[in-house]
C-alpha cells in the first residue's frame, strides 16, 4: 500500500466523551474548528509527574493468563537468555513471581470492559482513516519540550530501499511480528522505524555516503540476528565504534507506531495511530553492569520491592540498559497526547528483563532478511518462518502450546478456523505456511469489532486498565492470583526473536 495514499478527512465531534455508549457523529470542516486555540499534547504528561497509582503496570496483561500443563503462552517471552542477555527466566512459566500489590489483576479492561461506543460502520471507517499524528506534530512546532518530537513525515512516504523521503533518515522494516498479542487478529497493526546516529551515514571523512549507510545497515542486521563472525568495527564515519554481536549501538533510534485495523488497506494499517512509540539507546552498559542489573531486579523481586525507573513522563523513562523510552497515545477526542507516568510504566516491562529480548528490543531480530525487509510493514506474503533452532512453523508452534491464537484462548476466529472440533487442524495452518497474512489477518468483521472495543477504552481513557481490545469479557484470565504455581509442568527454554527464513 502507498502511504502517500489521500484518505477521506472527517472532522469528529465527541459529546460526553467520557459517558459510555454515547455516539459519535462526524462533519465537515468548518472555520471555526480550525480556529480553535492551541493544544497542549503535553498537559496531562505533566501534571502526571509522580503520580502511579498501579506500581506494577509493567507487569502485562498476558501474565494474567490461565495456564494449565496444556496450555503455555509464557514461553515466548521467558526463556535461556542468549549471552550478553544473560537472564534466564524461564521459571516464571511455572511460576508467579509477583509483587503483593501485582497479584491482584488491574488489567480490568479484559473482563470488564467499557460498554462499547455506538457508531455504524461508514462512520467508524471513516474515524479510522482520518489524520492524528500529523495534527500531533503540528501542535509541537516550536514547543519547549525536552522529550522526542515526531519528525517522520508519512506522507512523503519512503524510496525503494525504504528511506523516508523527507531527509529524516529514518528507514522502514518489514518484520514478522511477536506472537499472540501482536498479530492483526488481536487487535492492532504496527510498523516500525529505525534510524542510526549521522556518523553511520558517513564516509571516513564525514561526508555524507549512501553507501555506508546501507552497509552499517547490513551489520546492524547480522547483529540483531546474533550471527557469528561479525566484523570489528562499523565503516565509514562509524568506523571505531565497536560491533558486538546481540547489542545495538549507542544513538540508534526506534519508533513504532500502532494503528485500527482497516480492512480495507491491503496491510491492515489505518491512518489513524493509537499509539507513537519511541526508543532511543541513550548510553552503552557493560557486560558487569547487565548482570547487575538483572541481579538487582531479582533481589528486589525478592523483598517485594515494586520497580522504580529513572526519568519522566516529559523526557522519558529509563530502563537499566540505557534504553529512553517514550509513547504518545490517543485523548478522548481521539488527539494524540503524551502518555502519563502511569502509562510510560506500561511500556517498561516487555523492554527491560526478559530472557527473549535483544538488547531490551523485538522487532530488529524479526526483520525479514535482504532488501525486502526495508519496506513499510505488509504481512502479505511473508513465511511463517520457524524460530531459530526450530523446525516447525512458529504460528504452528505457538498454537500447539497456547491451545489458541491468543494467550487467553478467547479468538474465537481462530479457534474456529484453525481448531475444529477442539483440535489444531495443523495440515490446514502448514499450507498457508507461505502467507502469514492468510494466519493472522482478521475478518472484515473482526476488525470492525475490535475496532469498537478500543474506541471504547479511548472514549473512557481507561488506559490504567488495559489498552488490549476484547469484543468480549475475558474468561481465560485471572482476577487474582491466590497460588504460586501457574499450572505449567516442565517450562521450556528454547523461545527465541530470532527466525529461520
Amino acid at each position: 500500500m502507498d502511504p502517500r495514499r489521500r484518505w477521506p478527512i472527517a472532522i469528529f465531534v465527541i459529546v460526553s466523551a467520557a459517558a459510555a455508549g454515547a455516539s459519535i457523529s462526524t462533519r465537515r470542516p468548518t472555520a471555526s474548528a480550525s480556529a480553535r486555540p492551541p493544544w497542549d499534547p503535553t498537559a496531562e504528561a505533566r501534571a502526571s509527574a509522580g503520580k502511579t497509582r498501579n506500581v506494577e503496570a509493567n507487569v502485562p496483561p498476558q501474565c494474567y493468563a490461565k495456564l494449565t500443563g496444556k496450555s503455555n503462552t509464557c514461553w515466548t517471552c521467558h526463556t535461556a537468555g542468549e549471552p550478553p542477555n544473560t537472564l534466564v527466566d524461564a521459571d516464571l512459566q511455572t511460576t508467579y513471581s509477583f509483587s503483593d500489590f501485582a497479584r491482584e489483576n488491574h488489567w480490568r479492561n479484559l473482563f470488564d470492559p467499557p460498554p462499547q461506543v455506538t457508531i455504524g460502520d461508514d462512520d467508524l471507517l471513516a474515524w479510522i482513516r482520518c489524520d492524528n499524528y500529523d495534527p500531533l506534530r503540528e501542535s509541537l512546532r516550536g514547543a519547549a519540550f525536552e522529550g522526542f518530537v515526531p519528525d517522520l513525515d508519512f506522507a512523503a512516504g519512503f524510496d525503494e530501499d525504504g528511506f523516508a523521503r523527507d531527509g529524516s533518515a529514518w528507514r522502514a522494516i518489514r518484520y514478522k511480528p511477536f506472537p499472540g498479542a501482536f498479530w492483526p487478529t488481536n487487535g492492532s497493526a504496527g510498523d516500525v522505524f529505525v534510524r542510526l546516529p549521522k556518523s553511520f551515514a558517513t564516509d571516513e571523512a564525514g561526508v555524507p555516503s549512501r553507501r555506508h549507510l546501507i552497509e552499517n545497515f547490513a551489520i546492524l542486521e547480522r547483529v540483531a540476528r546474533g550471527e557469528a563472525n561479525l566484523p570489528a568495527s562499523y565503516v565509514g564515519g562509524a568506523h571505531g565504534i565497536a560491533v558486538e554481536r546481540l547489542v545495538l549501538p549507542i544513538g540508534i533510534e526506534l519508533l513504532h507506531t500502532v494503528r485500527y485495523l482497516d480492512p480495507d488497506a491491503p496491510n491492515l494499517l489505518s491512518k489513524r495511530m493509537k499509539e507513537v512509540r519511541y526508543a532511543k539507546k541513550a548510553h552503552g552498559v557493560d557486560a558487569w553492569g547487565r548482570q547487575r542489573a538483572y541481579e538487582k531486579e531479582a533481589d528486589e523481586k525478592d523483598e517485594g520491592k515494586v520497580p522504580v525507573y529513572a526519568g519522566s513522563p516529559t523526557a522519558g523513562l529509563k530502563n537499566a540498559f540505557g534504553w529512553q523510552l517514550q509513547g504518545w497515545i490517543e485523548d478522548a477526542s481521539g488527539r494524540l497526547r503524551l502518555q502519563t507516568e502511569e502509562e510510560h510504566r506500561f511500556c517498561m516491562g516487555c523492554h527491560t528483563s526478559l530472557g527473549v529480548t535483544v538488547d531490551s528490543t523485538f522487532s530488529l531480530a524479526r526483520k525479514v532478511p535482504g532488501r525486502d525487509g526495508y519496506r513499510w510493514q505488509d504481512l502479505r506474503g511473508m513465511a511463517d518462518a520457524p524460530q531459530r533452532g526450530r523446525t516447525e512453523p512458529e504460528t504452528l508452534e505457538y498454537f500447539r502450546r497456547a491451545g489458541g491464537g491468543d494467550d487467553f484462548r478467547a479468538n474465537d476466529e481462530l479457534l474456529g478456523r484453525f481448531f475444529p472440533g477442539g483440535t489444531l487442524d495443523e495440515a490446514r495452518l502448514r499450507a498457508l505456511s507461505h502467507d502469514l497474512a492468510a494466519i493472522v489477518a482478521p475478518s472484515r468483521a473482526r476488525a470492525l469489532a475490535l475496532n469498537r472495543a478500543y474506541l471504547a477504552i479511548v472514549r473512557t481513557q481507561r488506559f490504567a486498565f488495559g489498552r488490549d481490545p476484547v469484543a468480549r469479557p475475558l474468561t481465560g484470565i485471572l482476577t487474582t492470583i491466590a497460588e504460586e504455581a501457574t499450572g505449567v509442568g516442565e517450562p521450556l527454554r528454547d523461545g527465541r526473536l530470532q527466525l529461520h527464513w
